[in-house]
C-alpha cells in the first residue's frame, strides 16, 4: 500500500469521480465543491453538476431505485449530467455522489467510467472506520423507513449470515475492500485514490480534495448544513416507531416521502440542534470489536491492491477506548416532537384542498381507527399530487 503524505495533485484535465461511499464525508465535500464552483472555475476546475449532489443522475447510472416514495430517476438525469461533463472539454472537472458506490456489478462500473471519459477518469474513494459508519448508516436507513432497532440491526449485519437483511446495500457499500476492488478492475490501481478520513482533523478532507484538484489553499471551505446532521437516539427511535405505525397501516410510500422524510424529519433537523445531554447512538462493545476486526481485514486487502492511500489506514481498525451503553428508553424533548409534527403539518398544508371526498356510508365513529388512518393517508397523498 502506498501511503502518500504529500498528496500530489492529479493530472490536469482529470475527471475526478468521487464515489463515496455513504457516511464518509460526502455531503461536506459536495457542499464545499458546489459553493466554490465559481472560484474553482477561475483555477481551471469545473463542477459540471447543476446541483450540489447529482443523486438522481447517479441512481440512474447505477440502475438503483430512488429513496422510499421519491420520484424514480430516469436515464435523462444521467444523460444531462454526461452532457454537462462533456461541455467541460479538456479542463479538470469533479463529480461526487456516494450513490456511485451502489453500482451493482463490473459491467455497470465499466460503463460509467467509459461514459465519463475513459482514461481521463480518476476514482477517489473516501473511507471512515466501520465503527463510526454503522450507527450513522442505521439512522439513515430509519429515515428511509427501516423499523428495526439498532442492536437487532447489528445482529443481522454482523452475526446472521448472509448478512443481507434488512439492508442488502450496507455491505455492498461498506465492504470497502470489495468496493475499491470493483473500481480498480475498471480503471487499474494507478487511477484509484483512497482517502482515509480522520475525524480529528478539522477540514482535513477538504484540504485533501483541494490538493488533488490542484486548487490553492482556502478555495474549498466548510458549508454548514443542519439538514445533514445525524439524528439523536431519541429522534431516531421516535421516527422508527412512526415507521412501524406507517407500515402497519398500509400508507403509500409517496406520503412518507412528502410528510415524514421531507416534512417532519427535515424540519426537525433544521430547527432543533442536539444539546450536549442528548444521547447519541452508541454501538455495543461486541459490535465495536467485530467491526474493527472487519476493518483490519479490509485494510490488509486494500494494502495489496497497489492503489494510492492518503491518510492513516490504521484508523479503519481502531477500537475506541470507551464504549457508552444506550438507554433502553430514550426520551425525546417535547419541543423536538412539536417541531417534527409541525414539519409534517406544514408539508400537508402546502397542497391546496380542491374539494372534499365523497361521503361514506359509515360515520367516523363507526370506522376502525386503522382504517381511518389509511383513508386519511390516501386523501393527503391525493391532495399533495394535486398540488
Amino acid at each position: 500500500m502506498e501511503t502518500d503524505c504529500t498528496n500530489t495533485p492529479l493530472p490536469a484535465g482529470t475527471r475526478l469521480l468521487h464515489i463515496g461511499p455513504h457516511k464518509t464525508g460526502t455531503t461536506a465535500v459536495q457542499g464545499a465543491l458546489f459553493a466554490a464552483k465559481d472560484a474553482m472555475a477561475r483555477h481551471g476546475v469545473d463542477f459540471p453538476a447543476a446541483t450540489r449532489h447529482p443523486m438522481e443522475a447517479a441512481l440512474a447510472a447505477c440502475a438503483r431505485p430512488a429513496m422510499m416514495g421519491d420520484t424514480v430517476p430516469t436515464d435523462e438525469h444521467w444523460t444531462r449530467l454526461l452532457a454537462r461533463v462533456a461541455a467541460t472539454g479538456g479542463r479538470t472537472s469533479v463529480i461526487s455522489s456516494e450513490f456511485f458506490a451502489d453500482a451493482p456489478d463490473d459491467e455497470t462500473v465499466a460503463r460509467i467510467i467509459r461514459q465519463l471519459g475513459g482514461d481521463r477518469v480518476q476514482v477517489v474513494v473516501t473511507l471512515r472506520p466501520l465503527v463510526r459508519i454503522m450507527p450513522s448508516q442505521w439512522q439513515q436507513y430509519v429515515q428511509n423507513g427501516l423499523r428495526m432497532g439498532y442492536e437487532d440491526w447489528l445482529e443481522h449485519m454482523l452475526r446472521k449470515a448472509p448478512y443481507e437483511q434488512p439492508n442488502p446495500s450496507f455491505w455492498h457499500r461498506h465492504r470497502h475492500d470489495r468496493l475499491v476492488e470493483r473500481w480498480v478492475r475498471a480503471v487499474g490501481p494507478g487511477r484509484v485514490t483512497v482517502v482515509v478520513v480522520d475525524d480529528r482533523a478539522r477540514d482535513g478532507l477538504l484540504r485533501t480534495f483541494g490538493t488533488l484538484l490542484g486548487l490553492p489553499d482556502g478555495v474549498l471551505r466548510p458549508v454548514p448544513d443542519a439538514a445533514n446532521r445525524s439524528l439523536t437516539l431519541a429522534e431516531t427511535e421516535m421516527l422508527r416507531n412512526l415507521n412501524v405505525e406507517f407500515r402497519g397501516n398500509g400508507l403509500p410510500d409517496e406520503l412518507y416521502s412528502a410528510l415524514v422524510r421531507n416534512g417532519a424529519v427535515m424540519h426537525m433537523k433544521n430547527t432543533c440542534s442536539p444539546a450536549p445531554h442528548d444521547v447519541k447512538i452508541s454501538t455495543p462493545r461486541w459490535a465495536v470489536e467485530a467491526a474493527a476486526g472487519i476493518g483490519a481485514g479490509i485494510t490488509a486487502r486494500i494494502a495489496g491492491m497497489g492503489v494510492r492511500v492518503l491518510g492513516d489506514p490504521a484508523l479503519l481498525s481502531a477500537v475506541p477506548e470507551t464504549v457508552d451503553e444506550m438507554p433502553h428508553r430514550p426520551r425525546i424533548a417535547p419541543e423536538v416532537a412539536a417541531q417534527a409534527l409541525y414539519g409534517a403539518l406544514a408539508a400537508a398544508a402546502s397542497a391546496p384542498v380542491r374539494h372534499s371526498a365523497p361521503a361514506k356510508a359509515r360515520t367516523v365513529h363507526q370506522t376502525p381507527s386503522r382504517e381511518l388512518v389509511k383513508v386519511l393517508g390516501h386523501r393527503c397523498l391525493r391532495r399533495l399530487r394535486r398540488g
